[in-house]
């Protein structure tokens, strides 16, 4: 077998590697991206031009006056890093807690939690912000790896991992280690945007909740995405989203059609898993009429 090159290697991971490889592939193109604009703008008149462009597009600003005008700094800000030191820290850690996650959980769903996790992180500190007389400019994935953490560490907490590789540590163990850091550190001027973290951390907390329930936040999210792509694939193929003759019966696209299936087999899925692990009569009223009402189709 002939060995890839780095290139081909890059292409291969991208593909097969996860999404949380893919995510880490964005972050480093867009830091990439910040070095080649600083690079550009070094040792010109238009230096201080392209750093503010760098800031209002790719960093969120925490003063309200500011952020109005540049709100989608609540997303951008999530793939952002000025400093390599900041991605790379941020990058390993979303690594290893991104290997753990697939574990358990489907790729989509990771995505859900890390862009959810970086949004609550900066509404956080946003919030928290009009609280103090200070005002700060917010970038780097660490309120979203700080979700995809923190959810691992409610859903499996007595998973033991290896610390530096050599101590063997249960995860809920770090996890309140690294919460009680940002609590003790929350009004330091440290450079460190602690409301983000805990902000990330009480998104990865709800994505864990009733998780097997169209309440969930993550399962709200991820059933909107599906319902608006189903949506965009009707119009792109000229297609009515549904159409409904004579008599009320309703028709379906292919999107619609197939995404329902879906969503039934996943939940018939979770229902036989609970029935092995609990037995039968540990099943809700609802989900008893369900499972009834599918066997007889």
């Amino acid at each position: 077998m002939q060995d890839r090159t780095l290139t081909e290697e890059l292409k291969f991971q991208f593909k097969h590697g996860g999404m949380h490889i893919r995510l880490i592939f964005v972050n480093a193109l867009v830091f990439l991206f910040h070095v080649l604009l600083s690079f550009i703008g070094k040792g010109t008149h238009s230096s201080g031009i392209v750093e503010t462009i760098q800031t209002w597009l790719f960093s969120l600003n925490t003063n309200i006056k500011e952020f109005i005008f540049a709100p989608w700094g609540l997303f951008t800000s999530i793939f952002s890093h000025f400093s390599f030191l900041h991605l790379l820290f941020n990058m390993i850690f979303l690594y290893f807690i991104g290997n753990m996650f697939r574990q358990f959980f489907s790729d989509r769903r990771l995505l859900h939690v890390y862009i959810w996790g970086g949004i609550f992180g900066g509404l956080f500190e946003i919030a928290a912000r009009q609280f103090v007389d200070q005002s700060i400019v917010v970038v780097g994935a660490s309120g979203s790896v700080m979700a995809l953490f923190i959810a691992m560490a409610f859903y499996k907490p007595n998973l033991q991992v290896q610390l530096f590789g050599i101590f063997p540590i249960k995860l809920y163990v770090i996890a309140l280690i690294y919460l009680v850091s940002d609590f003790m550190q929350i009004m330091k001027n440290d450079g460190i945007a602690h409301f983000a973290h805990l902000g990330g951390a009480f998104l990865g907390f709800l994505s864990v909740q009733q998780l097997h329930s169209s309440s969930n936040f993550i399962n709200w999210s991820e059933t909107k995405t599906q319902q608006l792509k189903s949506w965009f694939a009707g119009l792109k193929s000229g297609r009515p989203k549904m159409k409904v003759e004579k008599g009320g019966r309703v028709y379906k696209t292919d999107e619609q059609y197939n995404m329902e299936s879906k969503e039934k087999q996943e939940k018939i899925n979770k229902i036989l898993d609970k029935i092995s692990k609990s037995g039968y009569e540990s099943l809700s009223k609802a989900e008893k009429e369900f499972l009834f009402s599918q066997s007889k189709k």
